[in-house]
């Protein structure tokens, strides 16, 4: 797509899946402004960036000196070769969920009861004892509720579980959309359907209503849940979410480890490479100990 500079005049082609460029020859940050489509709308709300540059450093340097024995010791001396603060496209999506659900429900309740025992002198005596006993019976009903606050990405760059992983966020933060809260930054456009991001949602919402009616579940236990449940009055709005997107290498031979900061909390999220010498060194100790202990037990056995 072309886009005029502001500032300087300058024709720019910007890519189909940015939302934001920044002028090679005066530096200015635009906005890409698109006509809304069905899988591109336009965005409603912006939850805006709080953790800076280089307190994400800081936080990567600690996620990255914190990992385990097993990961690869260079990670504590990686090199962050690439930073960058992105706006991650993703949908809000809420809902009336209405459920038909089954369970058998568990009333616990004490009994003495009387049994026989020996005593110290092997004599037989009668004794009692306190237990405690479950009465089951079926449960069926309905129950109404509002999910809310379901985030799914709407990136195919980050993934949803990645996205979960530095969730959450502080929707109590949001703005409404406005192009100057995207200045400076990269933002991105999705680029997944909308279809596939409320598919996501919904698995999501699911999961929440299953975890809402287990907690809603009377009585002192519960067992055999099961529900069908409609939702109804869907909504999804897109919003931008920050996100900081790190890149450490540790050997040049090897790809650098993504890393993400979640840009309001700070929380971070990556997978570090495990370092394969390491374990084997202690898998083999492991089994010199094991077999040192059974040659000692064979020797002391053969006396």
């Amino acid at each position: 797509m072309d886009l005029r500079c502001d500032n300087c005049g300058a024709a720019l082609v910007v890519s189909g899946s940015e939302r934001t460029t920044r002028c090679p020859y005066c530096a200015s940050p635009s906005i890409v402004e698109r006509p809304p489509t069905r899988d591109q709308p336009s965005p409603t709300f912006t939850l805006p960036f709080v953790v800076g540059q280089e307190r994400a450093r800081e936080v990567v340097r600690g996620w990255l000196a914190s990992r385990g024995f097993f990961r690869e010791p260079q990670l504590r001396s990686a090199t962050i070769e690439e930073m960058r603060g992105v706006y991650v496209p993703a949908y809000l999506y809420a809902a009336v969920a209405r459920s038909a659900y089954r369970a058998q429900i568990g009333e616990e309740y004490q009994e003495t009861e009387t049994y026989t025992d020996k005593d110290a002198n092997g004599n037989t005596v009668t004794r009692t004892r306190t237990v405690t006993k479950t009465e089951w019976r079926d449960l069926a009903g309905r129950h109404a509720s509002y999910v809310m606050d379901v985030l799914v990405t709407a990136s195919r760059g980050l993934a949803n579980a990645e996205l979960e992983s530095v969730e959450p966020f502080d929707l109590r933060q949001m703005r409404r959309y406005s192009p100057a809260l995207l200045s400076g930054w990269i933002a991105e456009e999705p680029t997944l359907s909308l279809d596939d991001c409320v598919r996501s949602a919904r698995g999501e919402a699911l999961a929440k209503v299953g975890r809402e009616l287990d907690a809603f579940m009377p009585g002192d236990r519960h067992t055999g849940l099961t529900f069908q449940t409609d939702l109804e009055h869907e909504t999804a709005a897109l919003l931008h979410v920050p996100v900081w997107v790190l890149a450490a290498r540790h050997d040049p031979q090897k790809p650098p480890v993504r890393i993400l900061v979640n840009g309001q909390t700070g929380l971070t999220h990556g997978v570090a490479p495990l370092s394969w010498r390491r374990i084997a060194v202690v898998v083999l100790l492991v089994i010199a100990a094991l077999l040192a202990l059974f040659l000692a037990l064979s020797v002391r056995g053969s006396r």
